[in-house]
């Protein structure tokens, strides 16, 4: 029997076939879970529903937005009853935040990397909380730009700093329920997000460079470690950042 059977887990963040996100949901789905996914906008559930068997459960969520958030986890109750875990893959920077020197970030433009790509992951575990069942997982997807200083990542950096000490602040609040909270540090891979960054083609090679193989990790990697953090298979790890970069970070 698959370590996830019978399971439901809310998978955000889903753009294309590229996304870590979608990685993550067929991981989980090969694994046995039912996966509930949600788009930000009309704007963005067509792509999604394009990518889904016309049976798959979609729910629209704009991260950005409270009521948004607590319409969204009251439809996936109704729907679902109870759920299993979260993956949340959600992330946001202004082009030029990303390309230009940090001096020159402007104060709306820190606040809006900072409120979709952080606090986001408490706003959606507050609203998620309610509905998550003993022994659920709750995924974040950070990056190494969070504690180096990778070229031209910049404002996104900051931003997955503060979002990986938000997993170990909600993991340290949430474990005595038996809700586990973890984040995953991916290698490059390139998804829309990463083409945001100025010059990423370099970034992903110097990732694919740094593996014993030259080879980059992929979103099938990624997302086989993703269903792991969520199974009760992982009840042992509990705020913590996982590499799953194929060793870039140890040089």
């Amino acid at each position: 029997m698959s370590f996830l059977t019978g399971k439901k887990v809310v998978v955000m963040g889903v753009a294309n076939k590229r996304s870590i996100a979608w990685g993550c949901a067929q991981a989980l789905k090969s694994q046995g879970a039912e996966v509930i996914y949600t788009y930000q906008n009309d704007r963005m559930k067509k792509p999604l529903e394009r990518l889904l068997e016309s049976d798959e459960f979609v729910v629209e969520c704009d991260v950005a937005n409270d009521e948004s958030i607590a319409s969204a986890f009251e439809t996936i109750k109704e729907y679902a009853g109870e759920i299993h875990g979260v993956v949340h893959a959600v992330a946001y920077a202004n082009k030029e935040d990303l390309s230009g020197d940090i001096l020159n970030i402007s104060r709306d433009g820190y606040a809006l990397a900072q409120d979709i790509s952080s606090y986001s992951l408490i706003a959606v575990t507050k609203y998620a909380k309610p509905i998550l069942a003993e022994n659920a997982g709750i995924v974040t997807l950070s990056y190494l730009g969070a504690e180096r200083a990778v070229p031209n990542y910049n404002m996104m950096g900051i931003a997955k700093a503060a979002l990986e000490s938000s997993v170990r602040y909600l993991a340290a609040e949430l474990s005595p329920q038996k809700i586990r909270v973890n984040a995953i540090s991916a290698g490059a891979i390139k998804t829309l997000a990463v083409t945001g960054v100025k010059d990423y083609q370099k970034l992903i090679q110097l990732s694919e460079d740094r593996t014993p193989d030259h080879i980059g990790v992929t979103i099938e990697e990624v997302g086989n470690a993703c269903a792991f953090l969520i199974s009760p298979l992982s009840s042992g790890i509990i705020g913590e950042v996982i590499f799953v970069d194929k060793g870039v970070h140890l040089s």
